[in-house]
């Protein structure tokens, strides 16, 4: 067995390799402890590149994964580049999750290889706070070359990938994404004073490098893009003998 001195020595060999690859990357965390404990980075890192999709092809599964994109996009810092293929956004629901129109600046696409060239371009532009592109098929290749395009950076890379067909799962398909979450609508909870309440999403991390996967429910971005934990299921975490934080958002 290797004696402490030479370990020491060997990892001081190399960080001076590897520059600053044993620095702290900068992250992006919800601000929910039971989400970020799970994250194997603490929150969602600023170099790479993290994937979205629907919980199914209908308009309000597609709408909540568009949402939780513009908020994350929201909490980043600068001007976000969204490149689409079809002028479908809706900047008013945009706005109520927290992103800005003036802060949008929008590119449209001819065909998947052109969006993800022109998201690669943005993420290398580095003024960027997060770089978003919605597409059908993208495949390793190409999400390996985001990934190393975002890398170094404080740019966020987004994607959302869209169902292509009936009954294929968009986030089958190998990929180098960090994070790949699906996002589908869930029912929320009348108010007392009548009337519906919060929207909610079931929000599962599919799969994360480094970490294990996840599922949870949340109530849907507000106008800062901050989620939250349904008020049932914060109270539960914090009650005596109840699971720690850690488990709490299973």
């Amino acid at each position: 067995m290797s004696s402490p001195a030479i370990i020491a020595e060997l990892r001081e060999t190399l960080r001076a390799i590897e520059g600053d690859g044993y620095r702290r990357r900068e992250t992006l965390p919800f601000g929910i402890a039971q989400v970020d404990s799970r994250l194997a980075d603490g929150g969602l890192r600023l170099d790479g590149l993290h994937e979205v999709a629907a919980g199914g092809a209908d308009m309000s599964n597609d709408a909540a994964a568009t949402l939780f994109m513009a908020g994350i996009a929201a909490r980043a810092w600068g001007p976000i580049l969204w490149v689409v293929r079809r002028r479908d956004l809706f900047a008013p629901g945009l706005y109520q999750a927290g992103l800005s129109p003036e802060r949008v600046l929008y590119a449209e696409a001819r065909d998947d290889a052109e969006l993800l060239a022109l998201m690669e371009e943005g993420l290398r532009h580095r003024g960027l706070g997060a770089v978003i592109g919605e597409v059908k098929r993208a495949g390793m290749a190409a999400t390996r070359r985001l990934q190393l395009a975002a890398e170094g950076g404080r740019t966020i890379a987004l994607l959302m990938r869209r169902h292509a067909r009936e009954g294929a799962d968009p986030l089958g398909a190998p990929s180098a994404a960090l994070t790949r979450w699906r996002v589908a609508a869930a029912p929320s909870v009348p108010l007392r004073s009548g009337g519906m309440g919060r929207p909610r999403w079931s929000v599962s991390l599919v799969r994360q490098r480094s970490g294990e996967p996840f599922d949870t429910l949340l109530e849907a971005c507000d106008d800062t893009g901050r989620l939250a934990l349904p008020a049932a299921l914060g109270d539960r975490s914090r009650a005596p003998g109840r699971a720690s934080p850690r488990t709490a958002a299973a």
